[in-house]
């Protein structure tokens, strides 16, 4: 099934425009139809509310016009957590439920948007059932999908991933597979690395593999190394989430990725 359906959550950051411009990219390489989203939390008609009510009225008026000058399908949605009173994330991940892909913004922790939970990302990556793309807080991203690198550790979150990615997959230029283990396995011997390849070549997808020796590296910041020495413009990847004592959270890897990231990253649970 291909992309129909775009979210791109807004807020109040510099890095919101640039994200904006990658969905309304995506949108226009997918013939989707585009809806933006920038929950409030203070009351709209309150004074209190007066900051957040001018910096919302800023996004929509700038989400606007870019997607009308793009020619694309597009929606506003409002919503005011203050009346129907449930968080940010929890409005965000509903709304993400009736879409075929989220866009959302990686958490600066220096400069965290207005009323935008630090943890936003990892949320909608864990609750809402949908592929959830990251965009860096710096940088322009004009060429995203053009050269794709997924993280493969064989198991359901990658699997979930790969076929998640498929629509990008399908459009881009060239694909490499890669993992990251103890020592180093030639990909042509490895029967899931062989398994990767005959998949994607059914679906007319010409992948270069890799196993890579991680070395002194953690998992998480060679996966990094390899996005920089591939030219990588998207990173995808499984986001694992061990259930340790009920309480469920994003395996250390993926939050490593997240918090470092110089490159979107598609990430699917």
């Amino acid at each position: 099934m291909g992309i129909k359906d775009i979210l791109v959550h807004l807020d109040d950051s510099d890095a919101a425009e640039s994200r904006l411009d990658l969905a309304i990219l995506y949108a226009r390489k997918h013939g989707a139809s585009l809806r933006g989203m920038y929950p409030i939390t203070q009351a709209y008609y309150e004074s209190r509310g007066i900051g957040e009510r001018a910096s919302l009225e800023r996004v929509e008026t700038m989400f606007r016009e870019k997607t009308a000058a793009a020619g694309i399908a597009s929606e506003w949605v409002f919503a005011d957590s203050s009346v129907i009173g449930a968080s940010v994330s929890d409005i965000v991940t509903v709304q993400a439920y009736y879409s075929d892909l989220v866009i959302v913004g990686q958490t600066n922790y220096r400069t965290p948007g207005l009323n935008v939970p630090t943890d936003l990302p990892e949320q909608l990556v864990m609750t809402c059932g949908r592929p959830v793309l990251v965009v860096p807080y710096t940088g322009s991203f004009e060429t995203a999908g053009d050269r794709i690198m997924i993280a493969w550790k064989t198991g359901r979150e990658s699997v979930r991933s790969l076929h998640d990615a498929m629509p990008h997959i399908e459009k881009s230029h060239h694909v490499s597979v890669v993992g990251v283990g103890a020592e180093v396995i030639t990909s042509d011997s490895d029967s899931d690395f062989m398994n990767v390849r005959s998949y994607l070549a059914r679906h007319a997808v010409t992948a270069r593999t890799d196993q890579i020796c991680g070395g002194n590296l953690s998992v998480g910041d060679k996966i990094l190394n390899l996005v920089c020495e591939h030219t990588a413009d998207l990173l995808v990847m499984g986001a694992f989430a061990p259930n340790r004592r009920g309480a469920l959270a994003l395996s250390p890897v993926a939050l490593h990725v997240l918090r470092h990231l110089t490159v979107p990253v598609l990430l699917s649970h």
